[in-house]
């Protein structure tokens, strides 16, 4: 979709640290991440919603985010991960992600409040993106 972010990263088109790129998906790092590490999943088609998915893609789709959520916990030495959707709201991009974000015993996270971090410049984002990767 024109002026879409999220398809002009899926298209090749804007600049991401890719982790991910099957026919179910793509997977990239957040820019603004919640911890380090943290990934967004989205379909290849412009989709809004999750109720927008059609079942047919269902499967790979949430496929690919449960591989991501392992590759982000062991890639990364993370204690586990949360997986979260928005679905309208307080989606900064309208266009369907899900979040997979690295967690630590201790690490802050409380509720749905979500303080956001940057990457200190692109050479530390690559090395995450290819630390998830390469755990795929």
């Amino acid at each position: 979709m024109s002026g879409c972010v999220f398809c002009g990263i899926v298209a090749g088109e804007v600049p991401a640290f890719r982790v991910a790129d099957t026919t179910d998906g793509v997977a990239f790092l957040d820019t603004r991440p919640v911890f380090k590490g943290h990934v967004l999943v989205v379909p290849r088609v412009h989709l809004v919603a999750l109720t927008d998915l059609p079942s047919d893609l269902l499967p790979g789709y949430f496929a690919l985010v449960q591989r991501l959520a392992l590759a982000v916990e062991s890639g990364l030495g993370a204690g586990g991960t949360f997986v979260a959707m928005n679905n309208k709201v307080s989606q900064s991009v309208p266009h369907l992600h899900t979040h997979v974000v690295p967690r630590t015993r201790g690490d802050g996270l409380r509720g749905f409040f979500w303080p956001r971090t940057r990457y200190e410049d692109d050479t530390e984002a690559q090395t995450y993106a290819g630390r998830v990767a390469a755990a795929l």
